[in-house]
């Protein structure tokens, strides 16, 4: 019952909601009469700034827009079509296309499926376009994929790799962020095992939990408190009958959402207390900044129980892959496999979801890759989100990505 209740308290509230996006509305159209002067003013900026945060703390479950209409190419700006390269039921092969003349490198970004969506890269992709052939994983809010479509675990997500590379033919790199990078390597060393012409050429493994017992996070920790029979029982809920994907079993966005915001509550607050300053100051170049991010944030994915429950036990629990146990329908994935494709590892050095060295393993386990196709970047100064975004990612992380790629091509 713990998504109908999470579904009746939405709906429930959504009137009032209704209510406080239209009363800002009326408000920002009202212009107080002259002759009552600055404190009309004053009460109307300070009540459509309360407004404007009430109409921020809201959920929503459906993708936003990557909204990347453009992008600078040399000295050229160019335009960028979304185009769905393959379909299949929990996700899309989303290609970014852009009408050049010369040929980049062709890159899949696996985006993580963690209770938000992919475009929570949009800088990451924004980014990338300038020098690359971009492609994402865009997967689907399983609270929308019908039971008709079976299920989706591990395997399946790695299959779902394997299939977009297949797909973008021999040559692509592969970039994976966050959770998805043991699958990435997965899925990189059963195509290299099995000789696949579209093995990656390069393989950039960004913050990911490839061996969870280097130095232990708290998520971490929370993954490893309780057997998985507890995760089962008291976190997979039953998606409501009125969406599509009506009884299929899932881990709920808004309790990753939840936890995620557990972890740093006091910084989330601080941030809608500055937006409403800022609103108030006048500063709306850092409010749109403040809304964007939470806009983006607060939209949020339901996962499928069976990945979520394999990824729990099999990546953060049994540290599968780091053990040398790790198998995709019932074959043994060997790291050691991979010999010609181009190893980068990046890491945050203040990340407190992927602490440092778990994503480093990675070059302990590729030990058929020869030195020079290896290389490893430890960005000093950021957290977890400033690997993949911000300054320091399109500044420090992102060259080095650029020059592992083309060093190859």
């Amino acid at each position: 019952m713990l998504y109908q209740a999470f579904q009746a308290h939405t709906d429930f509230y959504w009137p009032l909601r209704t209510q406080v996006t239209s009363a800002r509305a009326l408000l920002e159209r009202l212009a107080p009469p002259a002759h009552l002067g600055k404190p009309l003013v004053d009460a109307k900026r300070r009540l459509a700034a309360a407004y404007e945060v009430a109409s921020q703390l809201k959920l929503t479950h459906a993708r936003p827009p990557f909204g990347i209409a453009t992008v600078l190419v040399g000295d050229r700006e160019v335009a960028v079509k979304e185009e769905v390269a393959l379909s299949a039921p929990f996700g899309e092969l989303l290609h970014f296309r852009k009408d050049i003349d010369v040929a980049q490198p062709r890159v899949l970004v696996v985006a993580p499926m963690s209770g938000h969506f992919a475009t929570l890269l949009k800088d990451t992709v924004r980014t990338m376009l300038r020098d690359h052939d971009v492609y994402i994983t865009d997967w689907r809010n399983a609270r929308d994929v019908s039971l008709l479509h079976g299920k989706f675990g591990l395997d399946e997500y790695i299959t779902h790799l394997i299939a977009f590379l297949e797909a973008m033919g021999p040559g692509a790199h592969v970039l994976a962020v966050c959770q998805p990078c043991v699958a990435a390597l997965a899925a990189a060393a059963v195509m290299a095992e099995n000789h696949s012409r579209s093995t990656p050429r390069s393989l950039t493994l960004m913050a990911g939990p490839i061996d969870c017992r280097i130095n232990p996070t708290r998520v971490n920790e929370l993954a490893t408190a309780h057997p998985i029979d507890w995760f089962e029982a008291n976190l997979i809920a039953w998606v409501p009958l009125r969406f599509r994907g009506g009884m299929r079993r899932v881990y709920p966005g808004f309790l990753q959402l939840s936890a995620f915001m557990s972890m740093n509550l006091e910084r989330h607050v601080q941030a809608f207390v500055n937006l409403h300053n800022y609103l108030l100051d006048g500063e709306f170049e850092k409010a749109e900044a403040t809304r964007s991010f939470y806009e983006e944030y607060f939209a949020v994915a339901d996962l499928p129980a069976e990945f979520y429950l394999e990824t729990v036990k099999t990546v953060f629990q049994d540290c599968a892959l780091a053990k040398g146990e790790l198998r995709y329908n019932g074959q043994l994935v060997r790291p050691e496999a991979l010999r010609r494709t181009a190893l980068l590892t990046v890491e945050g050095e203040r990340d407190d979801i992927c602490a440092l060295g778990q994503t480093l393993a990675a070059q302990d386990l590729c030990t058929s890759i020869l030195p020079f196709l290896r290389r490893h970047h430890m960005q000093a100064g950021v957290g977890h989100y400033g690997v993949f975004s911000g300054k320091r990612w399109n500044q420090e992380v992102y060259p080095a990505v650029r020059e592992t790629i083309y060093a190859v091509e």
